[in-house]
């Protein structure tokens, strides 16, 4: 029996103390085995939660700027919130049949939420759910969903049709003969949008919708619908478009005709016709709906991801900028650097926290 310096007798027991003293400097011994296994088990959970995700993008209409632009949006603020690894994107021209076999691809990839701009309000129901019962976050961004599962984040598009259509009756006095230059035909935003359009309108008898055209939001062929019914000499004083705006004007010119009012979207281009071509008799007025509406959705996903609690719906209210009284607004969106589609609004807040290197750069996180 080893005894202490004091000459006293103790048993094993102070052995076994001293032993685990020294053991102790060097690791967590004698007790603290459970508290270290403990500690790392915590360490580990810590670890889990912290770690990126996948997240999908899935997208019928490949070639339009406004598009390119809300997937550049999701892939900013996919990389400014570091929560994510890689942003896989389905491109396809298509309907819901495609988009349907797009997402499928996506849950299959592994991706923890998916952003969709859905080409159908009611087709994509039944793969929403499919997501939903796998825990995958889906997000309808742009045009509403029926679908109970998922969040729908968009620009109030029976507002702005409204609110287009109601400027242009204001300017031509409530009567005339207009022309509507919609969209996708059966898509949700061009059917909520022709809603509120129509519903302008009605409150003016006097005025008459002399053509109807869908232009696929493509703004090659609708600068030659608008080419075409100017040669035509359809009588026309007053032109809506679904947002495929400034080659509309174009046409004009092309045609050697004089400018009626057009209601365009705020692209860029169309923002720089409101602001330089007053002088040659253009007026006209745009009306907002940002495709950065992708980034807002992205951070609605990954909210939702983390369990915060998010409203199903969010919808922004569109405005309407003039070539008048909006000049001001209209100069500080305008950017000469950026691509004539660009949609203007490069941020939503207090929705997106991306840089604008980030947006413009396009680049989300690597894999």
């Amino acid at each position: 029996m080893v005894r202490p310096a004091d000459g006293s007798r103790r048993g094993p027991l102070w052995l076994l103390g001293v032993l685990c003293l020294v053991l102790s400097l060097g690791v967590a011994a004698c007790g603290g085995d459970d508290e270290g296994s403990s500690s790392s088990k915590q360490s580990g959970g810590n670890t889990a939660a912290k770690e990126k995700v996948k997240i999908g993008v899935s997208n019928t209409l490949i070639g339009n700027g406004w598009r390119e632009e809300m997937i550049c949006a999701v892939k900013a603020q996919a990389l400014a919130s570091g929560q994510v690894s890689e942003v896989l994107v389905h491109n396809v021209n298509g309907g819901a049949a495609e988009q349907i076999a797009g997402i499928r691809n996506l849950i299959s990839s592994g991706a923890k939420a998916i952003i969709i701009n859905p080409a159908d309000r009611e087709a994509l129901n039944g793969v929403i759910k499919e997501a939903d019962r796998r825990k995958i976050v889906v997000v309808a961004v742009d045009q509403a969903v029926t679908a109970p599962e998922a969040y729908v984040v968009t620009n109030d598009q029976v507002a702005y049709g409204r609110l287009g259509g109601e400027w242009l009756a204001e300017k031509l006095g409530g009567k005339g003969n207009v022309v509507e230059m919609r969209g996708i035909e059966g898509v949700p935003a061009d059917e909520d949008r022709h809603q509120g359009f129509t519903e302008a309108l009605k409150k003016h008898p006097d005025m008459k919708v002399v053509k109807q055209t869908f232009t696929q939001w493509q703004f090659a062929p609708a600068g030659k619908q608008a080419l075409d019914l100017l040669n035509a000499g359809t009588k026309i004083d007053g032109i809506w478009t679904s947002g495929i705006d400034y080659t509309v004007v174009n046409a004009f010119k092309t045609a050697k005709k004089p400018y009626v009012p057009v209601i365009g979207a705020d692209t860029n281009e169309f923002i720089n016709q409101l602001l330089t071509l007053k002088d040659d008799g253009f007026e006209g007025a745009a009306v907002t709906n940002p495709a950065t509406i992708g980034g807002v959705g992205t951070r609605i996903a990954l909210d939702a991801i983390a369990g915060k609690n998010r409203p199903k719906k969010t919808t922004l209210t569109p405005e309407v900028w003039d070539a008048t009284e909006d000049k001001a607004t209209l100069q500080k969106y305008y950017d000469k650097s950026l691509p004539p589609t660009y949609s203007s609004q490069l941020e939503v807040k207090p929705y997106t926290t991306y840089s604008l290197d980030q947006l413009k750069g396009c680049q989300g996180p690597k894999a």
